[in-house]
């Protein structure tokens, strides 16, 4: 249930101009509702809610939600495309080099203070991707101490 005035994710996708299914409706709340989910997890999830549905119209509709920005599509170096629900901002990501969580994060300060390069090269930047890597407190907890080092 939506609360007064709040679209409903069917109105979503037909503001976006994209057809409503119950697989499409299906994906977008379940990528809003997940944490960076890669497509085999939000395939089971759809499928848990809607039956079956092929890998490749789930890898469809991604794809079109992410061009009419209903999702957003992460890539970290070394890791499978992550979708998140959470767009329309200029935020960041934490990534584990250990486990691989990932973790929003906004702008450092001010409003999105990323977006003057030091060199813009004549482009018109209206976009930055920031991606921080270090170890998730469940990792940096279980590594050992360097040999010799005490805390």
């Amino acid at each position: 249930m939506t609360a007064p005035g709040t679209p409903t994710t069917a109105e979503e996708l037909r503001g976006a101009g994209l057809r409503v299914t119950a697989a499409r409706v299906a994906l977008l709340e379940t990528v809003r509702a997940g944490d960076h989910l890669g497509v085999e997890a939000i395939a089971t999830e759809v499928r848990a809610r809607v039956g079956h549905i092929s890998l490749q119209a789930v890898y469809e509709a991604l794809h079109a939600l992410t061009t009419v920005k209903l999702v957003r599509r992460i890539e970290p170096p070394g890791s499978p495309a992550l979708f998140e629900g959470r767009v329309g901002d200029n935020h960041h990501h934490l990534v584990c080099r250990s486990c691989g969580v990932v973790a929003d994060v906004d702008c450092a300060t001010g409003h999105a203070p990323c977006l003057t390069a030091s060199q813009d090269h004549g482009f018109s930047v209206d976009e930055a991707e920031v991606i921080y890597w270090g170890l998730c407190p469940a990792c940096d907890t279980a590594s050992p101490s360097p040999a010799g080092l005490s805390a």
